[in-house]
């Protein structure tokens, strides 16, 4: 009587094999067509700003995604006399969203800067091999020339130069005269106010240029030659020789 009700199978009968000449699921099945075939490559900044935002959206997804863990069990939690009010709950949501949009755009904006930076890196490898003025007060004399400028803040009437060895003795004074604002570049032929050739080396420079009754400090300019470029977060420097590293910003003038 059991037997007629449990079955053969309940009695411990093995069930059919498939047949080998069955077609196994994944035979026959037709080939997927490759789904990036005839699509043309992304340029590097693309990519980085496509990598960027997807990482920013996957952040967002995990901070949503351990928000509503907590609200949930927030929710299972709370005192059933002393229920959470619907809208604290949509303020939270609320609030989520916008932290989350927020994520996205400044992964967006950094992705956008470090494309910028890196075009203007390569923008600035053009200035290499020549000579730039940025700010600073020394002078290097170099077979009887040297060179430097005046970044004037204002139109002035009269525009004075002083040049000073090492010592900070005034070896040259240079009346300009009436210049106009903006950049002056300054040649020196390496004599001193006597006429007499000077030797070669670094010297100093200040200026100052007169302001209806007052006479004001000018800004001075160094000259030196570009020699590379040193891309950076803060974007790309040039490397000045003998000056430093400045930021492109800071050059006033290519000479």
């Amino acid at each position: 009587m059991v037997n007629s009700v449990l079955g053969p199978n309940s009695l411990g009968a093995t069930p059919p094999t498939p047949s080998a000449a069955s077609p196994s699921p994944a035979m026959g099945k037709p080939a997927t067509p490759n789904a990036t075939a005839g699509v043309a490559p992304t340029t590097g900044a693309a990519k980085s700003t496509a990598n960027a935002v997807s990482d920013a959206a996957g952040s967002a997804a995990n901070t949503q995604d351990r928000f509503l863990k907590l609200l949930v069990t927030q929710m299972k939690n709370q005192d059933p006399l002393n229920p959470m009010d619907n809208a604290q709950v949509t303020s939270q949501m609320a609030q989520l969203s916008t932290v989350s949009g927020i994520d996205k755009i400044n992964a967006t904006l950094k992705a956008l800067s470090d494309n910028m930076s890196a075009g203007q890196s390569m923008s600035a490898t053009s200035m290499i091999g020549h000579g730039a003025l940025v700010p600073g007060s020394s002078m290097e004399l170099k077979e009887g020339k040297g060179l430097a400028g005046i970044d004037l803040a204002q139109s002035t009437d009269s525009l004075k130069v002083l040049i000073k060895d090492g010592a900070n003795n005034v070896v040259r004074t240079m009346q300009m005269g009436a210049q106009k604002q903006g950049v002056i570049p300054l040649a020196w032929d390496g004599k001193n106010d006597a006429g007499d050739a000077l030797p070669d080396g670094p010297y100093k420079i200040s200026a100052e240029f007169v302001a209806g009754d007052k006479t004001e400090p000018a800004k001075t300019l160094a000259f030196g030659l570009v020699n590379g470029v040193v891309p950076g977060s803060g974007g790309a420097k040039l490397d000045v020789s003998g000056l430093g590293s400045f930021n492109l910003a800071d050059v006033k003038q290519v000479v």
